[in-house]
């Protein structure tokens, strides 16, 4: 069983804590050292609180599921012999209210974008491809949120 770490920290370092007027910005830092500045959603909360440069965890979700998408298909992609050169998606996720009104990450759209050398694949292989990525993703079979993927024609 492999275990994946992050550490999260946060100070108090200004502002009124207790009246709810304080930084939220914070950083994570991974096993392999990279740290990453962090705040929530400048649309959860307003600046001076929050910090648009940095990374929010709603993003940070879509990231992680674009990105983990991208792995397995590429994998997938050399395993049945389809050369890919680039793999550029923009992702996007919807916040929603669910059932009990709670705000959640409900969707995501996968908009990747493909350039292959040598012989690609049919749109309909391509498609293959991308359920079985979806399939065989870690993090998609680890969340709820309806993932979806707007797939363009290959690039050569």
């Amino acid at each position: 069983m492999a275990e994946h770490k992050a550490v999260i920290r946060w100070c108090h370092t200004t502002g009124d804590f207790l009246s709810g007027k304080y930084s939220r910005e914070h950083t994570w830092t991974f096993d392999g050292g990279v740290v990453v500045p962090a705040s929530p959603a400048p649309s959860v909360v307003r600046p001076p609180y929050s910090n648009e440069a940095n990374v929010d965890p709603e993003e940070a979700l879509v990231a992680a599921i674009s990105s983990c998408h991208m792995l397995t298909f590429l994998h997938l992609a050399s395993k049945r012999g389809f050369a890919v050169d680039s793999y550029d998606d923009h992702a996007v996720g919807v916040m929603a209210k669910n059932e009990r009104g709670a705000w959640w990450v409900s969707q995501v759209t996968l908009r990747p974008e493909i350039a292959y050398s040598g012989t690609a694949p049919t749109p309909e292989q391509e498609a293959e491809l991308h359920e079985a990525a979806h399939h065989e993703c870690f993090i998609a079979n680890s969340v709820k949120t309806e993932i979806r993927v707007d797939v363009k024609p290959p690039v050569y």
